[in-house]
């Protein structure tokens, strides 16, 4: 069985492959480091680094070592971190945010269900952006935050609303009268694209490059929000796939909804950062979920 320090001290050389700065993480000298290595080869039977006066290199029983162990010590990590916040329960400060007007609602009413049951929490609300909903995730200025899937490079929690798709057209456009467009209309206007930082993954759900025959999308201009697309559409630069609650929330004499008969719902909910998944935002995504059963 291999003790806490031998590990720690395995894995920081794995990972600086360097003695000097292993031992000053580590605080101790680099004659412990090359003592704890070779007690562990010894155990093994088998080299786990080769040195050189110049390069410190994993062998490879010492990359398969370093494989098993990574995802064990930081599962022991996780739950030792569980266990300390249970045992304090859910305290501190929750920042959460919502993407779009129509998930504003849904996310007060988890906020008050969070707040009952945890009443030590601090929930501080936010409104976010297209340009900056990612970036507020990764630099841990907003913990959740409840937008339209996919999110791709996040954790999601359960769906808490499902819409069907419409096309947004400019009053004037030959489709704005029609009762129902399919999505293979979208090869025939240019399609309105969302921001740069926008995911991948979302961008390929919302605004294709292909119909579903297989049809080239024609790409239209970019806009840096949400009303700034709306409105290349209202100029006729170009149509957008939208969810039907658009209608209610941006509603605009110049821009026309017309039903995609034949497009999958949009489903919003719940997404945060995979490793900042505290007990804080697991209650909150608890509370997001049986507040919507609720209704």
């Amino acid at each position: 069985m291999l003790e806490r320090h031998e590990v720690e001290t395995f894995l920081t050389l794995a990972e600086e492959l360097h003695f000097g700065r292993t031992a000053e993480r580590l605080r101790v000298t680099t004659g412990r480091i090359s003592h704890v290595v070779k007690k562990l080869e010894r155990r093994i039977g088998a080299p786990l680094f080769e040195r050189t006066s110049r390069v410190v290199r994993l062998t490879p029983i010492g990359h398969r070592l370093a494989d098993y162990l990574r995802p064990l010590v930081a599962g022991m990590e996780d739950a030792v971190r569980r266990a300390v916040e249970a045992g304090r329960g859910v305290t501190g400060e929750l920042r959460v945010a919502f993407l779009g007007e129509w998930t504003a609602p849904v996310l007060l009413r988890a906020v008050n269900l969070f707040r009952e049951r945890h009443p030590d929490c601090e929930v501080h609300v936010h409104e976010a952006q297209l340009a900056n909903s990612r970036s507020s995730l990764v630099d841990g200025s907003i913990d959740v935050l409840i937008a339209a899937y996919p999110f791709d490079g996040m954790a999601n929690g359960p769906a808490l609303l499902s819409e069907g798709r419409v096309l947004a057209v400019a009053t004037g456009h030959p489709l704005a009268g029609a009762e129902s467009v399919s999505l293979e209309v979208l090869a025939d206007h240019p399609v309105v694209q969302y921001p740069a930082v926008t995911s991948a993954e979302f961008k390929r759900d919302r605004t294709p490059d292909r119909t579903p025959s297989g049809r080239p999308v024609p790409r239209g201009p970019v806009g840096n929000t949400f009303s700034e697309m709306l409105s290349l559409v209202a100029m006729g630069r170009g149509v957008l796939p939208v969810g039907e609650h658009t209608r209610r929330y941006y509603p605009r004499p110049d821009v026309a909804y017309v039903p995609i008969h034949d497009a999958p719902p949009i489903r919003r909910g719940p997404v945060w950062l995979e490793t900042n998944t505290t007990e804080r935002v697991r209650e909150f995504v608890r509370a997001a979920a049986d507040s919507a059963r609720r209704g």
